[in-house]
């Protein structure tokens, strides 16, 4: 844990000896085109007092959390029904391998002419830009499943749904967790971009608020603050959840 905060504390030393360097010595960036650390900081503050920072902060948690929640439904039903009918996969996955790679703004334009400026419309394209991989990760969970552990569930009569619920729902589980995660950075970065175009307010509006002010020290501070969240929910969430599933597989060395 030490060691990490004084690698966060060399860094920002080191932002604000490049920033000096650039802007004020040898001026080869402008002030208003590279912020520097200590103009970040106070951003966040004035955005905290002023209590812009918690009100898109809880737009944008919310939006998150119920267009996120939806794509794990969406996507697990999907690839559960790729997963039980031959026909559907061969025809239906290779369309959702493309829309995956089809960036998440490409659906705002959709969004906006069927739902308006609305949360609607917002939830649409976090929807969007994360069912499809949550769909292809648990239909390759599954069907990458080690054959030998259904075999030997049904030689000891595990059938139906006991066998989905007792070995391929947990051998699964592992590689599940991680299409999980990979879908919430694609969530993530859906909402961002719908709140950027169509929100009144949130953390996408309050960046692009800053970019029309021609404030580089608040785009940066929402910025930070979007980086911050990923890396939090990824230790709290995701980080507990895979090593709760490690250490109940034996895989934890710690």
């Amino acid at each position: 844990m030490l060691r990490k905060i004084i690698f966060y504390i060399l860094l920002i030393i080191t932002w604000e000896l490049v920033y000096r360097l650039g802007v004020e010595v040898f001026q080869i960036w402008k002030p208003y085109a590279f912020p520097s650390p200590i103009n970040v900081i106070k951003s966040i503050i004035t955005l905290a007092r002023e209590k812009v920072l918690f009100i898109a902060l809880f737009a944008t948690l919310k939006r998150l959390f119920v267009g996120y929640i939806l794509s794990i439904i969406l996507g697990a039903l999907l690839g559960i029904v790729i997963i039980k009918y031959k026909y559907i996969e061969e025809n239906i996955k290779p369309l959702i391998l493309g829309l995956q790679t089809l960036p998440s703004v490409c659906w705002v334009p959709f969004a906006i002419l069927w739902y308006g400026l609305s949360e609607s419309s917002i939830l649409f394209v976090i929807v969007m830009g994360s069912t499809f991989s949550i769909t292809i990760a648990m239909e390759s969970a599954v069907r990458n499943i080690n054959p030998i552990y259904v075999k030997a569930a049904r030689t000891m009569g595990c059938n139906g749904v006991n066998l989905y619920k007792e070995v391929i729902l947990p051998a699964a589980l592992p590689t599940i967790i991680s299409g999980l995660k990979q879908g919430f950075s694609f969530a993530f970065r859906a909402l961002i971009a719908g709140e950027i175009i169509s929100s009144s307010k949130g953390l996408g509006h309050t960046l692009m608020v800053g970019r029309d002010l021609g404030d580089i020290s608040q785009v940066v501070a929402i910025m930070i603050i979007i980086i911050m969240i990923g890396f939090t929910i990824e230790n709290l969430v995701f980080g507990r959840l895979e090593k709760s599933v490690r250490q109940k597989w034996g895989l934890d060395n710690n």
